[in-house]
């Protein structure tokens, strides 16, 4: 069991205004929303594979999300679905990527862990630990190389630090002034282990500043704080042509994956962090300001489960790869035995 305390849940006014506010809404219900529903999904065999739920994490991916841009890049982890889909890509085609059919994103082939899509700019989906890292470091050094202003915005857990991907990336991209944003969701428990029993030094932005990094630590519950502080160092990148690193203080509330019996972690731990739960508490801030009254709460989410049950009814629709395609974008090496 982790030992750090748990914080007081987010509170204080929402600085935006209607429209943006129930948008940030929005995008966390829509996360939210088709993830249970790919829960169950799951028990029902419709999705088979791995699955990792980003359950209790929604705020990250939609406060930082917002602050890039179009021609920005993102990498991200196998506990991806939530941030392709804040991306662009649409909830009909991660569903039925999820279900193995060829109407997915990746045609099918991929599945849960293996999110992509070239116009969105969203490159995965990486199902190695720390595997995304030194590719946020290669697409940011062909953007600089090729004079454009985007920067790539890197997800990964804390897990990940302990790689030695991590330290590479960072090193390199320290060095070579790269425009990467770092975005370490720090939920305490990598698959099973607590931070304290994996690693000697769990400050992570310590870590990140012995490269000479600017780093910042933010309550990842709270997708205020998430957003103006991933607006103010996705410009610094832009600017200066420089990392910055950030650390996203979260927990999930489900288990690593599917197969985990969760065994690590007591259940009075994650009772105590479903209290600062991003939605919930979110929610209550807005109607304690009068910007959210309960009917618009419940249209928004009415709209969520809506999309995702159109998006279910598209992927069992879909159809299977055929078995004449399966060898199509396989490539093998001119003589190989």
């Amino acid at each position: 069991m982790s030992k750090m305390k748990v914080p007081k849940p987010p509170s204080g006014p929402v600085p935006w205004d209607k429209p943006l506010a129930h948008a940030m809404l929005a995008d966390m219900l829509r996360i939210r929303r088709m993830e249970e529903r790919a829960a169950e999904l799951y028990g029902q065999q419709k999705i088979r594979g791995f699955l990792h739920l980003y359950i209790g994490e929604e705020a990250v991916a939609t406060g930082v999300l917002r602050a890039l841009a179009t021609d920005d890049n993102v990498v991200a982890t196998y506990r991806e679905h939530g941030h392709a889909l804040l991306r662009g890509i649409s909830m009909q085609a991660i569903m039925a990527e999820m279900f193995g059919k060829q109407d997915g994103c990746s045609r099918g082939r991929g599945g849960s862990m293996h999110l992509f899509d070239r116009a969105s700019r969203f490159y995965g989906g990486q199902a190695i630990v720390g595997g995304g890292l030194p590719l946020a470091a290669g697409l940011a050094l062909a953007d600089k190389l090729g004079g454009r202003s985007a920067l790539t915005a890197c997800f990964f857990g804390e897990g990940a630090v302990a790689e030695g991907a991590f330290h590479e990336a960072m090193n390199l991209a320290a060095l070579w002034q790269l425009p990467v944003l770092f975005c370490c969701e720090n939920n305490l428990y990598a698959m099973g282990t607590a931070l304290g029993r994996s690693e000697s030094q769990t400050d992570l932005c310590a870590k990140a500043a012995s490269y000479g990094t600017t780093t910042v630590s933010v309550d990842g519950m709270d997708v205020v704080e998430v957003h103006q502080t991933a607006l103010r160092a996705a410009q610094q990148v832009r600017q200066h042509s420089r990392p910055v690193f950030l650390e996203l203080r979260t927990f999930r509330y489900r288990a690593h994956s599917m197969f985990d019996p969760e065994l690590y972690r007591a259940k009075e731990e994650v009772e105590a962090w479903k209290t600062r739960g991003p939605i919930h508490t979110y929610t209550a801030r807005l109607k304690g300001q009068g910007s959210l009254s309960e009917d618009e709460f419940l249209a928004l989410d009415a709209a969520a489960q809506a999309e995702v049950e159109a998006a279910v009814a598209f992927a069992e629709g879909s159809d299977w790869e055929p078995v004449d395609d399966l060898l199509r974008d396989v490539h093998t090496a001119q003589g190989a035995a």
